[in-house]
């Protein structure tokens, strides 16, 4: 009937009521081109119940549920989803990487009563929506979001309740609790501990919106109640969140109450940005000192927690704020089915077997080959001569027996090239490129387009690499369009005499928030005599879908890096980049530049001789 895995509906006309899905398990079952959209799950009709089923592993494009709605088959749903286990989704890096999602802005005037309750959210890093409501009148309780990137989201709709969910995040990154947009909105009795994200994924954001807003924009916050909601350890509160030209709506007509505030000591817990006259507190707790920019209605009082049998935090003495001691959050074992496993692991680097390579002609070809997932290739000292491309489909690691002692040459375009499944980690090698052909595309490692390399990590570590002359773009590292790298990490690695960039993760530029690096690494390494940038990162256009990409820079020294366009490092649309005790001398200048978001660059003690000063349309954060 459609493109869906499961489908509440017999054709485009004939939607189902009063009909329910239970007991199913959907594991991995993705479209090849991870860019092709499709959902698992589409709910049509009416009173239909989607329950105790297991979804895990969607990679590519598309919302893994969606409620679907039109008004000639009934806005009023009232579906019920509960007790599902919705494993791991791993980053889609562009918009379309929902969880749920509930009616869409079209139609997001109108209610569609469903219900969301009961539901284990955990690892859903798809994009910072795990949940996108887009109608009114749904009911959101009692899930719970296990370390999952993103928030609860109430992006278009109105009169919405989000009450008794459990936010844990274990201060893994980019973790959320709830945002709050449009009129008549509840939050109550939640509970929040260890949220690590801030900004449009802070543990509550309250938005500012637009005025007279179309269907697709963020609607002013009108009559919104939050209310008897724990933060504990959170990072962020952001109230006024996305204020600019268009976003200058504050919101009107709504309160705080009965909050419990605990910060979690790395920054100031709350932010606030333009006028919050509209909000009214009261009975408001915070410990142990109230932020400033807090108004009145939130006091100061030193709050010792304990642990409870719910396995939550409480106050040990009476405070008469935060989330009811009656939480009873659903457990893991109580969602999905019992008869498959709730798996996490994936295959980590190092984790398989041991095998030594010796030293010779297409030695290293042969062991690849053979190879199995997690394996280390152990190789001896010598010369190895490599004559194919060297494709890695799975989590592998190549290791020299020291820094300097085992040297590879290879005679075609590319040395490795990462495929969809692959991992790869170079240690302690010697990688020249004297005998390497000019031909388009030269990289030591390659990543393909159209290869569905898909969160892939690459680890390149005590290693000298050198000679890559064969023409005037031959890159350490190239990530092609459609790739997307979860980390991308250079260590204590000498990189000499290359034409090209060391790291080039700049092929999506049509500009559709799409890229091809996730976080970006490179620490107490050398570059000398580099023909272009030491590393080119690119994030083009205006979604705010994603957290990425990111870059750490720290402890190198560069020499003669990027003297041919004046550039040693391109960053566009990079969120986060920190440069820290680097050296820069007779280099091309830095270029940071905002595409979309609050992008923070964050710089100290870093060194410029003979090098032109950083170029940024965002003022750089000195860190202490």
């Amino acid at each position: 009937p459609g493109g869906e895995v499961v489908s509440f509906r017999a054709s485009s006309k004939e939607w189902a009521t009063h009909s329910r899905v239970t007991g199913v398990v959907i594991d991995g079952y993705n479209k090849p081109d991870r860019q092709q959209s499709d959902n698992w799950v589409g709910m049509y009709g009416q009173h239909n119940r989607f329950d105790h089923n297991q979804l895990v592993g969607k990679t590519n494009a598309g919302t893994t549920l969606v409620v679907v709605r039109n008004a000639t088959s009934g806005l009023d749903n009232r579906h019920r989803i509960d007790h599902n286990w919705f494993g791991p989704r791993p980053n889609l890096g562009s918009n379309g990487g929902e969880t749920i999602r509930v009616g869409t802005s079209t139609d997001s005037q109108s209610n569609s009563n469903t219900v969301v309750e009961n539901n284990w959210f955990e690892h859903c890093d798809g994009e910072v929506e795990i949940v996108s409501n887009k109608s009114g009148g749904n009911l959101y309780r009692g899930n719970v979001f296990f370390e999952s990137r993103g928030s609860m989201v109430l992006r278009h709709g109105h009169g919405n309740v989000v009450e008794r969910n459990v936010f844990l995040g274990n201060n893994k990154a980019h973790t959320g609790g709830v945002r709050v947009i449009n009129r008549h909105q509840i939050v109550r009795d939640n509970y929040f501990e260890s949220i690590a994200g801030d900004n449009f994924a802070a543990a509550l954001a309250v938005m500012a919106g637009t005025r007279d807003a179309p269907l697709n924009r963020y609607e002013q916050v009108d009559d919104a109640v939050i209310e008897r909601n724990s933060f504990i350890n959170v990072r962020q509160l952001f109230l006024g969140a996305g204020l600019d030209d268009e976003r200058n709506a504050m919101p009107v007509n709504s309160r705080m109450a009965g909050n419990l505030f605990i910060g979690d000591g790395s920054r100031e817990l709350l932010r606030t940005q333009g006028d919050l006259s509209g909000i009214a507190f009261s009975a408001n707790v915070q410990s142990p000192a109230v932020s400033p920019g807090f108004p009145a209605g939130v006091s100061a009082r030193q709050v010792t927690l304990q642990r409870a049998a719910n396995g939550l935090q409480y106050p040990v003495e009476t405070v008469a704020a935060g989330a009811p001691r009656d939480l009873a959050p659903v457990s893991r074992d109580q969602v999905g089915v019992a008869w498959y496993p709730k798996a996490l692991s994936t295959v980590a680097l190092d984790s398989g077997s041991v095998r030594r390579v010796a030293p010779g002609e297409d030695t290293l070809t042969r062991a690849i080959a053979a190879s199995a997932p997690g394996d280390r290739l152990q190789l001896q000292r010598g010369q190895y001569r490599v004559d194919q491309v060297l494709g890695v489909d799975h989590p592998l690691s190549v290791i020299g027996p020291a820094r300097g002692q085992a040297s590879l040459q290879f005679t075609r375009p590319s040395l490795f090239e990462i495929r969809a499944g692959g991992a790869l980690k170079l240690s302690r090698l010697e990688i020249d490129g004297a005998l390497a052909p000019d031909a388009a595309g030269n990289a030591v490692v390659r990543i393909a387009p159209g290869s569905q390399a898909f969160n892939y990590t690459l680890h390149i570590e005590d290693s000298r690499i050198h000679g890559l002359t064969a023409n005037k773009a031959f890159d350490v590292v190239n990530a092609g369009k459609g790739s997307l790298a979860a980390r991308i990490t250079l260590r204590n690695t000498t990189v000499e005499d290359i034409s090209g960039s060391v790291i080039s993760a700049a092929a999506e530029t049509d500009d559709l928030g799409t890229y091809n690096a996730e976080q970006v690494e490179i620490v107490a390494s050398r570059f000398t005599r580099i023909g272009g940038p030491l590393l080119t990162l690119y994030r083009g256009g205006t979604d705010e879908s994603t957290f990425g990409p990111s870059l750490l820079l720290q402890g190198n020294q560069l020499q003669q890096v990027g003297v041919a366009d004046d550039t040693s490092l391109r960053l566009q649309g990079v969120q986060q980049a920190t440069l820290v005790d680097n050296q820069f001398a007779h280099s091309g200048r830095v270029r940071f530049s905002h595409r979309v978001g609050e992008p923070h660059l964050r710089v100290r003690n870093n060194v410029l001789t003979a090098t032109a000063a950083m170029q940024s349309d965002t003022p750089a954060e000195t860190l202490p």
